[in-house]
């Protein structure tokens, strides 16, 4: 299954899955501008301007009901059977198959809801272990153990993706919840439901939901499985295990899946919210910015920013306020013009070749933070007793590279940069010519 949705170019379905009659899976929801529009309904196109607009809409509240199509068939107890869903193993060398969905979590101090996107692979009919990510989870998870206490956990799978994207917003936020981002995505307002067994909210048209409860004390060995980066760093670590207290399903479920390599959601999903963000901050130092691009092929690692400078120096300060942005994940960013298509690497390195003196265009930062999952991060071992696992905290170079032409105002330079295009190249279409 996954080496077929590897090969898809664009949202697949299964609709007949051998082992797991009743079931359809599907994955690819958000693999490229084209399916990311039409979550957002929009052009793909304008992908990262209409998720800047969200972000200007902000939070908006959620309303809860009664139960929902979740909550069609309820499994507690000796019912539960964790290998009756259809959970995928994503690569050999796997140890168990990993789910892939968010999972909802409350702070037992100030009552806020979080979400976070982790991976949970199956320990048995009723146990998993939850691989954590984010630092807010981690805060929650750290002050159950310091009390002792079990800490709340939900896992969604099978959504309307509106309620996905939201959970991927990442930056800071307080005093509201991620998930209360899908009216400002969707134009209708987010039903969300009580959980059969936890005092925790999910959204009501969910396909699946595994609630339980994360042991203060036992944790069981998480991966090795890949990361964005599509490869097997951190290798190994010790996470919380999941003790499953109830399994809610629609009557005619689908399973969401993310495909955690080769160049799927698991590269792009993740990093939308990142680009309209950058796209914000750039537009307010002065900069005319075009589109924002976070490629698959750059592993998380890379972004693309498709800019139109009017002076010397724009560039830069846009190469700087990235590399120094809060997402720590990016180590090189590339500036191109807006005659440069980012969603084609033929373009994006024609423009490397062709724009850029390494002597002169090219900034190097030595001693930044490190994203854990980049094997050429090195980890600060002084740090922390765990950090030989986790990898976290890390230290890494950075470069940024200005593959613009002169600006403007330097026409006899900018002249020797123009590109040469067939007759009518923007006026004439090959597919109004075939049969």
């Amino acid at each position: 299954m996954g080496a077929l949705v590897g090969q898809a170019d664009d949202t697949i379905v299964f609709d007949h899955i051998q082992e797991h009659p009743g079931w359809h899976l599907v994955d690819q929801l958000f693999v490229n501008r084209k399916a990311q529009a039409r979550v957002l309904g929009c052009h793909p196109g304008e992908v990262v301007q209409c998720l800047a607009e969200v972000l200007r809409r902000g939070p908006k509240p959620l309303k809860e009901v009664n139960g929902g199509p979740c909550q069609e068939k309820v499994y507690l107890e000796n019912e539960i059977d964790l290998s009756t869903l259809p959970i995928v193993r994503h690569t050999e060398i796997d140890p168990y198959p990993y789910t892939t969905g968010f999972v909802v979590h409350q702070d037992p101090e100030t009552g806020q809801f979080n979400q976070m996107y982790a991976q949970c692979g199956v320990l048995s009919r009723g146990e998993m272990v939850t691989s954590f990510v984010t630092s807010t989870a981690n805060q929650i998870l750290g002050k159950h153990r310091i009390a002792g206490t079990r800490m709340p956990q939900a896992l969604v799978i099978g959504c309307h993706p509106a309620w996905e994207l939201a959970g991927v917003y990442s930056d800071p936020h307080h005093e509201w919840w991620e998930l209360e981002l899908f009216e400002s995505i969707t134009g209708e307002v987010g039903q969300v439901t009580r959980c059969k067994t936890l005092d925790l909210l999910v959204p009501a048209d969910a396909s699946l939901v595994i609630e339980g409860y994360l042991s203060p004390t036992r944790t069981a060995q998480d991966g090795p499985s890949p990361g964005p980066t599509m490869l097997f760093t951190p290798a190994v670590t010790q996470q919380p295990v999941f003790e499953v207290t109830a399994v809610t399903l629609r009557r005619d479920p689908i399973y969401r899946n993310h495909a955690m390599t080769p160049f799927t959601d698991h590269q792009e999903m993740p990093r939308l919210f990142h680009e309209a963000i950058l796209y914000e901050r750039l537009q307010a130092q002065g900069v005319k910015v075009h589109d924002i691009h976070i490629p698959q092929g750059g592993g998380s690692l890379s972004v693309i920013l498709q800019l139109e400078p009017a002076m010397e120096g724009q560039v830069t300060d846009a190469l700087l306020a990235v590399l120094g942005s809060s997402w720590t994940n990016c180590k090189m960013v590339i500036a191109v013009d807006p005659d440069i298509d980012i969603y084609d690497y033929r373009d994006v390195h024609y423009a490397l070749a062709t724009r850029v003196d390494p002597t002169r265009h090219v900034i190097t930062i030595p001693n930044a933070r490190g994203f854990r999952f980049d094997p050429t991060a090195r980890p600060i071992l002084e740090a922390s007793p765990d950090t030989r696992e986790s990898r976290f905290p890390s230290l890494i170079g950075k470069w940024g590279i200005d593959a613009t032409k002169p600006v403007p105002y330097r026409k006899a330079e900018r002249k020797c940069f123009e590109r040469a295009w067939p007759i009518d190249w923007k006026s004439i279409k090959l597919e109004d010519f075939l049969e």
